[in-house]
């Protein structure tokens, strides 16, 4: 009985080392990820994989920003003040200004473009440009500009867009106006165009009223038809037929009092486009000893002068020109408007007559041109033969 217990055991013993045998992993498979040389495992990416890097981002560098251009007032010596919109120097001091560029270009009022004693200089330094004004005047009161000048290669253009602006005042006890030389200045008022009246005064601390010579009377200064600029004068902003006529300035600072020069205002009913001129023959076709008229009219607004100019074929052969003209009034949907016509007579056409017919009407504003054509026929002649005898 003792030997079947150990057959048994010796069977059972077997079956479970051979059980044992089958559950062992075939060569080459992996049940377990394997370890990175850092020691992490990847899940989710088979063998001979490898790992997708990320995309580098190019950083452009940034452009550099364009040194802003200003100006620099030097006071004294080593003292330097930031310029404003306007500055007060008093008249007989010396000017320095600085603009931060290299090159730059100036620009100065129109009387010191003219001066020729070399009171005026300007140096181009390696970051700035310096202006000198020597020995200066309440005449010298105007715009100073700076504009950096921009090069590429040998071809150089002044950036006017970036030009910086000072308006300096030349203060002089003696003159509160900048000087002129001209007694009576001749201004044109035109229609709705705003007009200055120059008076301008060598301190922004002087009061400014407007007279008018005839009758002598303290005009309105309202700030909204007139109004008053310390750095231009007064300025009309619609000019009107009543504000033509003699009119002056008058400048008080302390105790001392000053007219400027007067200036004669003359009013222009000025038109608002060229005129449109419309042409019309009296026939297209016309005979040969026939009279032919070429009409051409303006319909626009009253009180402006209209010129009439006519190129036409018989011009060739020296005809000389014979128009009629005229100026009405007339209606055009309800209102008032201005007629102005020309008429073109030739007598008696001919064959060299024939052809382009142009008008040409000009006013203040401008000119255009209409044209027309005309040709002209040979009259019908009869023949008749001699009766035989």
């Amino acid at each position: 009985m003792n030997w079947r217990v150990v057959l048994f055991s010796l069977l059972v013993s077997l079956l479970i080392i051979k059980f044992g045998m089958c559950q062992k992993i075939e060569p080459g498979l992996k049940t377990k990820a394997e370890k990175r040389p850092n020691g992490k495992s990847k899940s989710g990416k088979g063998p001979g994989k490898t790992p997708a890097s990320k995309p580098k981002v190019k950083t452009t560098p940034e452009t550099p920003k364009e040194a802003q251009t200003y100006l620099t007032q030097v006071v004294n010596k080593g003292r330097f003040q930031k310029a404003g919109d306007t500055l007060t120097v008093h008249a007989g001091d010396t000017l320095e200004l600085r603009c931060k560029g290299n090159p730059v270009e100036w620009a100065v009022p129109a009387y010191l473009e003219e001066d020729d004693e070399g009171r005026l200089r300007t140096v181009q330094h390696e970051r700035y440009g310096t202006l000198f004004l020597a020995n200066s005047t309440a005449a010298d009161t105007g715009e100073f500009t700076c504009y950096p000048i921009h090069c590429e290669d040998k071809d150089c253009r002044k950036q006017y867009d970036k030009g910086v602006k000072v308006f300096i005042f030349f203060s002089d006890p003696q003159e509160l106006f900048v000087p002129s030389a001209d007694y009576y200045e001749v201004i044109q008022l035109r229609t709705n165009w705003p007009t200055v009246l120059p008076c301008q005064v060598t301190s922004p601390l002087a009061k400014v009223t407007l007279h008018r010579e005839f009758p002598l009377v303290e005009v309105n200064v309202d700030g909204q038809e007139i109004s008053f600029d310390v750095k231009k004068g007064f300025i009309i902003h619609r000019p009107k037929q009543y504000h033509a006529g003699s009119l002056y300035c008058v400048a008080s600072l302390g105790n001392l009092r000053q007219s400027s020069t007067k200036y004669m205002l003359i009013y222009v009913n000025y038109p608002a486009a060229p005129p449109s001129p419309a042409i019309q023959a009296s026939s297209d076709t016309e005979a040969v000893g026939q009279n032919l008229q070429v009409t051409c009219t303006v319909i626009g607004e009253q009180d402006v002068v209209v010129d009439f100019t006519w190129e036409y074929p018989g011009q060739k052969i020296g005809r000389p020109l014979y128009t009629q003209d005229s100026v009405q009034t007339v209606q055009v949907d309800g209102q008032n408007r201005q007629r102005t016509q020309t008429i073109l007579l030739v007598d008696e056409v001919r064959e060299v007559d024939q052809g382009t017919y142009t008008c040409t009407a000009q006013n203040l504003e401008g000119s255009r041109s209409a044209s027309t054509s005309v040709k002209v026929q040979q009259s019908a002649r009869t023949n008749t033969k001699p009766k035989k005898p």
